[in-house]
């Protein structure tokens, strides 16, 4: 664990509630099949780490919410499951705004953008 970046006190509020944000749509993600766990808990620990050390620690120590984390931060890992239900959310994502858009500028756009997040973690390893 790297040691938390603190800022003043009065900017400390919206890394909180970025954090607390993060991990409720983390925990929501744990349950949901459709919602991806990982990014919103990684999120949360980067705003955790500048709002609160305590938060910090709680998020690497916690039972479900510590070995993603742990992963992340040790071999940068992401979890199969993770990758491949980001993955489909991707691709089902760009279909509806196919869809949906009349014309082809935002497919496009969206599509090179969604193929380069796609790439990035498909090539992340798994944790060991």
């Amino acid at each position: 664990m790297s040691a938390p970046v603190r800022p003043f006190p009065r900017r400390r509020w919206p890394y909180l509630l970025l954090a607390y944000g993060g991990i409720g749509l983390g925990a929501i993600g744990i349950v949901l099949p459709g919602l991806p766990t990982t990014p919103f808990l990684l999120l949360a620990a980067w705003a955790a780490s500048r709002g609160s050390d305590r938060l910090y620690r709680w998020l690497h120590g916690n039972r479900y919410f510590g070995p993603p984390l742990r992963s992340w931060e040790e071999q940068r890992a992401v979890p199969a499951r993770a990758k491949a239900v980001a993955v489909t959310l991707l691709a089902l994502s760009w279909l509806f705004l196919l869809h949906r858009s009349e014309g082809w500028l935002v497919p496009l756009l969206a599509g090179v953008f969604f193929c380069g997040v796609a790439a990035f973690l498909l090539t992340r390893p798994n944790p060991r």
